[in-house]
């Protein structure tokens, strides 16, 4: 009788899984859930773009900048090798407190800056290509043209070190003797 209860309980079990595996997919077969399930999005309306207030424009008188002696120029069509003279250091007292960042501004309250003459030519055509050159080569670099000369520039830059550092570095790389000059804003 044992051995007809164990087939009796085995035929039992399998019945069982049958009809609970028929309960969980025959449902899945027989519906289309994705067909009968609709989404709809409720979004609100995009809001309008808020009002800009107009603001008023208040010109600003700028003062014309001082003319400051101009350096010595060197010989027509040649590349700057005139000397100048360095410009006086001067130190701090011994007690006055750590240095602090302080802005250098001229009597017009512009900045005090400096450029790197490195030629003054007669030909504007010459003083194109070595600023375009230059620049190619990432130097800031401009044309400014007085007295029929078209000098070129590379620069400017804030620090009096900064632009002795320039000056050096195109001596080494481009063969430029240059010279240190105190930069002018463009008159215009």
């Amino acid at each position: 009788m044992a051995e007809l209860d164990k087939g009796l309980k085995q035929r039992i079990v399998g019945a069982l899984v049958l009809v609970a595996l028929a309960v969980i997919f025959l449902p899945m077969l027989f519906s289309r859930p994705d067909e009968q399930r609709q989404v709809v999005v409720d979004a609100p309306v995009m809001p309008s773009m808020p009002a800009i207030p107009e603001q008023s424009v208040v010109p600003v008188e700028v003062p014309e900048p001082e003319p400051i002696p101009e350096p010595p120029q060197p010989p027509q069509d040649q590349v700057g090798s005139v000397p100048v003279q360095p410009e006086p250091v001067v130190t701090a007292p011994a007690q006055a407190e750590p240095a602090k960042s302080v802005s250098h501004l001229d009597a017009n309250s512009l900045p005090v800056s400096w450029s790197v003459q490195l030629a003054s030519l007669s030909s504007r055509e010459r003083a194109v290509e070595l600023q375009q050159r230059l620049r190619a080569q990432g130097y800031n670099a401009y044309v400014r043209s007085v007295d029929g000369m078209n000098r070129v520039f590379v620069g400017p830059v804030i620090e009096r070190a900064e632009a002795n550092r320039l000056r050096d570095q195109l001596n080494r790389q481009q063969k430029l003797n240059g010279f240190i000059v105190r930069f002018q804003p463009e008159q215009g």
